[in-house]
């Protein structure tokens, strides 16, 4: 069982704008850390959850890490943003792991976050703590 990320969409003001960012980048994206996960070896393979509005809404395949400049880190995802079925995510800074048995669904081809909750309701109930 793969382990994944979470992290925030920083700056991000809608899904569709994630969408065209990631479209925008070619096949990778790098994603720039202070410290290389202790789990980096579970990492790879594993995916990157973004968080919108207190949900887990996309993922991103995690491809490998590399050494940035001055003892950073990247973290080389794809560019390939796959939708999930929106779930329930505190915010925080900088990334935080996310085994497996926890990580939403992929939504199916064709269908819509909405389709389960509409989205602009199920952010509503995620902020009051009720889903």
């Amino acid at each position: 069982m793969p382990l994944h990320l979470t992290k925030v969409a920083f700056k991000a003001t809608s899904l569709a704008e994630m969408h065209t960012w990631f479209a925008e980048r070619g096949a990778e994206a790098n994603l720039t850390t202070r410290y290389l996960p202790k789990r980096h070896a579970e990492l790879i393979g594993g995916s990157l959850f973004w968080i919108f509005k207190r949900q887990l809404v996309a993922r991103s395949e995690i491809l490998r890490f590399e050494e940035a400049q001055g003892g950073r880190t990247h973290i080389v995802i794809s560019t390939r943003l796959i939708d999930v079925l929106p779930a329930p995510c505190r915010a925080h800074q900088g990334w935080r792991y996310l085994d497996d048995k926890d990580a939403p669904r992929d939504l199916a081809e064709g269908e819509m976050s909405g389709d389960t909750i509409p989205s602009d309701l199920a952010s509503d109930l995620a902020r009051l703590g009720l889903v």
